[in-house]
């Protein structure tokens, strides 16, 4: 028998199947790892395959050496997938496969966890000598309790005496395995009653079908994921769960481990390596059926799914913008195919292509259009921030921004300020010769952090000194440029010294259990204000936040990208819904320079639909996505010239491709990245928009042209969420 391996190595000259022969009386199977010679070296690679003939001279095969484990790893489903991936994505196989496996593991790096018990060997009649104090109290101690282990027999009585009863065969040693389960705080489970939109819901989501669930927020839509999950488990599947940023798991796996307790299993990239390991192999024994985590948690090792759940679809983080690059929502329509069973995929705020679906019956549309508990939605108070300078306001706050606050204060509930920009300032700019502190690695200017008094580079993470003098002229005349969260805290401190005021934003994030800590303080602390990027925009469920503060609304609207404006009108619904989910009614201050702009008419209304076909119109009449396909090849690498050069040679060919296909080309150019240089690598790109007819035979064509000519790192994406 013959063997068809992967060499577990991200080079491009590897990224093809090796034959091996398969030694006799070696068990080996699809899946496995297995550890094989090649060269003078000895490598980790994938099989793949089995074949009783091979494509090569026999006897110059070289035999697998051995098996990392007795069981394959990789189920034959994920072998599908890569195939799947590989092809759609142009990606290397290998760096397909290391997605299934966490990466500890695959590296050797963590295993099981066992620790030692003792127990009392009653088949040894043993006699202690008097003077054997500490032997005889462990002795004593098992008499009591039965079992302890190792560590508390050691830290009780002592090394010594332990050693001593052991040689005597007087106790005899087990082992235990400890799984290392990330810690949830505990909740109770809340049986809400189903309202008859939810229970609709449920009775119509149940088909091998894509549904796009499109509720307001506050509608009920967690409820319904658990219904349908808790259906699938009643049915004797298993079930994945999605949701976008890591800040979200805490309070969801609260909920989940509340209704399904050690079923639920977590998977994201802020757990230790053995907890992530533990998890991947509690779901890959089938000890956890409910894989709940962020992108990476829908290669989740779980067999027999009954449905497939992506929460808040539209969010950008389910594209991966990094090697190996791929969208979440064809894997998780590849899985729920391969298995037979619902996709969910759940929104307030839709992504336009999801919806448009939707319009055309690729998707079924599923829709909870009020609040479960029949509130309404909360009013969105519209500020023009222009006008607040006329009347001699120069704060970041508008005074009826103040006023609210104050009134939250005072009837000591909660507040939640929201800004996408972490930091204190954007930038440091010297007013005198306009010198503006840049990364040496990146083309990016470097964010004032005031805590660390750090310019800090948000793309590389290179740290350097904050500017009191210009480097270049010397002036002490140093701007600051935009606001950022560490600012709007500060500057709540000045106004609302006696209140407790939180920050949530990656540098607050980046220990463990950090998300968690915050959440749990601020859930706890009366009256309390909650200021934060887009990590408190969504999914949070607090029952006393009765104001949401937007401090600066056209941040995200005036980006040279054309989803600038759907995203938005997502980041506001979703974090005006955070406002008034209980009894209490909600109150949103939205803050603006551009009152007038088309995108805040719908916000204010909570008017999706509107702002869809407004949308919609653009888009087709531009012929952007939908109704076209984008086209990214990034090129990038150290040596400029080299790039720059290759991306002619590239391009020059790529241009065939206008000339095969004049009317299917919409745009096609090559240029600088708009981000020309990052982590020291030089960046450019070949950008193309096409029409949909003949979009996959382009694609593939543009594919082998670059494939052919590139030997360095080269990053295919299709309709790519950042331009930059």
């Amino acid at each position: 028998m013959f063997a068809q391996v992967i060499i577990d190595q991200d080079a491009k000259a590897l990224d093809k199947v090796f034959e091996y022969l398969i030694p006799e009386f070696m068990p080996i199977e699809e899946g496995m790892r297995v550890l094989v010679p090649f060269g003078s070296r000895t490598l980790q690679g994938f099989v793949i395959a089995l074949s009783e003939t091979c494509n090569y001279d026999k006897s110059k095969l070289k035999s697998i050496s051995s098996c990392v484990e007795d069981y394959p790893a990789i189920r034959k489903e994920m072998l599908e997938l890569m195939k799947y991936m590989a092809r759609k994505n142009h990606l290397k196989l290998a760096s397909i496969l290391r997605l299934f496996l966490p990466s500890e593991m695959r590296e050797g790096k963590v295993q099981e966890l066992f620790i030692t018990n003792y127990v009392l060997n009653e088949e040894n009649e043993f006699v202690i000598s008097k003077n054997a104090k500490k032997q005889m109290e462990i002795i004593n101690y098992l008499k009591k309790n039965k079992i302890a282990s190792r560590a508390a027999l050691i830290e009780k009585f002592g090394a010594s005496a332990l050693k001593s009863l052991c040689e005597k065969q007087i106790l005899l040693a087990q082992k235990q395995q400890i799984n290392r389960q990330p810690y949830v705080a505990l909740s109770e489970d809340k049986k809400v009653k189903l309202n008859e939109l939810q229970t609709r819901a449920i009775e119509n989501i149940k088909e091998n079908k894509t549904y796009l669930l499109h509720g307001v927020t506050g509608s009920g839509k967690t409820e319904v994921y658990m219904h349908l999950i808790d259906r699938a488990l009643e049915n004797g599947k298993n079930a994945i769960m999605l949701v976008p940023e890591i800040s979200l798991t805490p309070q969801i796996m609260a909920n989940f481990k509340a209704r399904f307790g050690d079923n639920v299993a977590l998977l994201h990239s802020g757990l230790s390596a053995g907890e992530r390991f533990d998890e991947w192999k509690r779901l890959f024994s089938g000890e956890a059926r409910i894989a709940i985590g962020a992108r990476s948690a829908i290669f989740a090792p779980l067999e027999n799914l009954g449905v497939v759940i992506v929460d808040e679809e539209h969010e950008q983080s389910y594209i991966s913008e990094s090697n190996p690059r791929y969208d979440t929502h064809d894997i998780a329509e590849f899985r729920a195919r391969y298995n037979h069973c619902p996709l969910v995929l759940g929104s307030a705020t839709p992504s336009v292509e999801s919806y448009e679906k939707a319009k055309r019956g690729i998707y079924q549309l599923v829709e909870l259009p009020v609040r479960a508990n029949g509130k309404e939605m909360p009013n969105i108070q519209i500020i023009d921030m222009v006008n607040e300078i006329r009347m001699g306001n120069s704060s970041i706050f508008s005074s009826q921004l103040l006023s609210d606050i104050a009134n939250v204060i005072n009837s000591k509930k909660q507040a939640m300020l929201f800004i996408n920009r972490r930091g204190y300032a954007s930038f440091m700019r010297c007013r005198d010769c306009g010198y503006i502190a840049k990364c040496s690695d990146c083309d990016v200017s470097l964010v004032y952090h005031r805590e660390d008094n750090r310019l800090k580079c948000h793309y590389c993470g290179k740290q350097y000194k904050a500017l009191s003098l210009c480097p270049m002229c010397g002036s002490d005349s140093i701007k600051q440029g935009a606001v950022g969260t560490e600012k709007v805290v500060d500057e709540l401190h000045k106004i609302f010294p006696e209140v407790k005021i939180l920050r949530m934003d990656n540098d607050t994030t980046s220990t463990k259990n950090a998300h968690q800590k915050i959440l749990t303080e601020f859930k706890n602390t009366h009256p309390c204000i909650l200021v934060g990027t887009q990590m408190i925009a969504k999914g949070h469920d607090f029952e006393d936040v009765i104001l949401v503060g937007i401090i600066d609304a056209d941040q995200s609207l005036y980006q040279t990208d054309y989803r600038s404006t759907e995203r938005t009108f997502s980041l506001i619904t979703q974090v005006s819904g955070r406002a008034g989910r209980a009894s209490q009614e909600g109150k949103v201050v939205l803050q603006t320079y551009a009152p007038r702009h088309y995108v805040y008419k719908f916000v204010a209304n909570y008017d999706y639909q509107g702002f869809f076909k407004k949308e919609e119109n653009i888009r087709m009449t531009a012929a952007f996505p939908p109704f076209s396909r984008i086209i990214r090849v990034l090129f990038s690498d150290k040596d400029e010239n080299y790039v720059r050069e290759l991306i002619k040679v590239c391009y020059t060919e790529a241009r065939k491709l206008k000339e095969e296909y004049a009317d299917d080309i919409i745009y096609m150019d090559a240029m600088k990245s708009p981000i020309k240089r990052m982590q020291n690598k030089f960046r450019y790109q070949i950008l193309m928009r096409v029409k949909l007819t003949h979009a996959d035979e382009i694609e593939d064509k543009l594919f082998q042209i670059i494939d052919k000519a590139s030997k360095t790192s080269v990053f295919f994406e299709i309709n790519p969420q950042n331009l930059s």
